[in-house]
């Protein structure tokens, strides 16, 4: 326990002499090298196998040559095949979460071997459903991630405050927290496997978002937290996301700031219209 104790104080330690220090600015942020990256995570939706294939169909027709960045959807698994089938290559298919374990009596368990087998290489980690409503604690969020990178798949790490650490101003400090214990083990190379989505709880399927201003800001704050635990290099090529409630009318403002780098979209992404306008988001200049 005194071990355990001591652990969690010096994570605690350094998150909090992070936050104190003056945001970062030794470092231009290179969006260009970055693609942007637009997801979409269908949770539990939709009913039926028929309405999976048409909505997917939809959003792939929304992606063209002249779309801006990369796009995947995140869904059931039921639903992984069919619709793997139906976007016919123009938009990578994940999983909602794994089980981190190869095989053995976990009913209910999806291991990533069994979705490699079917040719699904990326999946979620750490949503903040999965965290509050499962109970899956930052060291089950950092088995899943080494299991999926072990495994040759890619993951997109979720992170991110609730209400009350937001207006108790801990932002920095639960996103230092969970950066560090769900990515440990994880090397810099292995880093190339891994993309960040910092969601703030509150804003998520509430119709509240974080302003683009207030995005960027924390989006910067994990990048710096991203090159202490590394190196620069690893943090610039690192791809962050947006989550919480984004929607059509605000995609454009968020996707201007130069440290946000896609997003992870929910409900709108039930909609193929409204996703398509976010996949082919407008770029405005600063």
């Amino acid at each position: 326990m005194k071990v355990a104790a001591s652990i969690l104080a010096a994570v605690i330690a350094s998150a909090s002499s992070f936050v104190v220090q003056p945001q970062n600015t030794r470092r231009d942020t290179f969006l260009s090298a970055r693609k942007p990256f637009i997801t979409g995570n269908w949770k539990l939706n939709p009913t039926t196998k028929k309405e999976a294939i048409e909505l997917a169909t939809g959003i792939a027709n929304a992606v063209s040559d002249s779309s801006p960045g990369d796009v995947a959807l995140f869904i059931p698994y039921p639903f992984l095949e069919s619709v793997e089938s139906a976007v016919d290559g123009k938009v990578t298919i994940g999983a909602e979460f794994i089980t981190a374990e190869e095989s053995g009596a976990f009913t209910g368990g999806v291991s990533p071997l069994m979705l490699k087998s079917m040719g699904i290489e990326w999946a979620l980690a750490g949503h903040s459903e999965r965290r509050t409503l499962n109970g899956e604690s930052d060291e089950e969020i950092n088995e899943q991630c080494l299991m999926l990178i072990e495994n040759g798949m890619n993951v997109v790490l979720c992170i991110g405050e609730t209400l009350e650490e937001f207006e108790k101003g801990l932002v920095d400090s639960v996103c230092a927290i969970q950066l560090k214990k769900n990515l440990a083990g994880v090397t810099p190379e292995q880093m190339k496997q891994v993309t960040i989505a910092y969601e703030p709880v509150w804003a998520i399927g509430t119709g509240k978002v974080a302003t683009p201003e207030i995005a960027q800001d924390v989006h910067k704050v994990c990048r710096d937290i991203i090159a202490d635990m590394y190196d620069e290099t690893v943090a610039d090529e690192c791809r962050i996301l947006y989550g919480g409630s984004v929607s059509p009318e605000s995609v454009d403002g968020l996707m201007a700031k130069p440290d946000i780098d896609g997003t992870l979209v929910g409900g709108a992404s039930l909609d193929d219209s409204k996703f398509g306008r976010i996949i082919n988001f407008e770029t405005v200049e600063e």
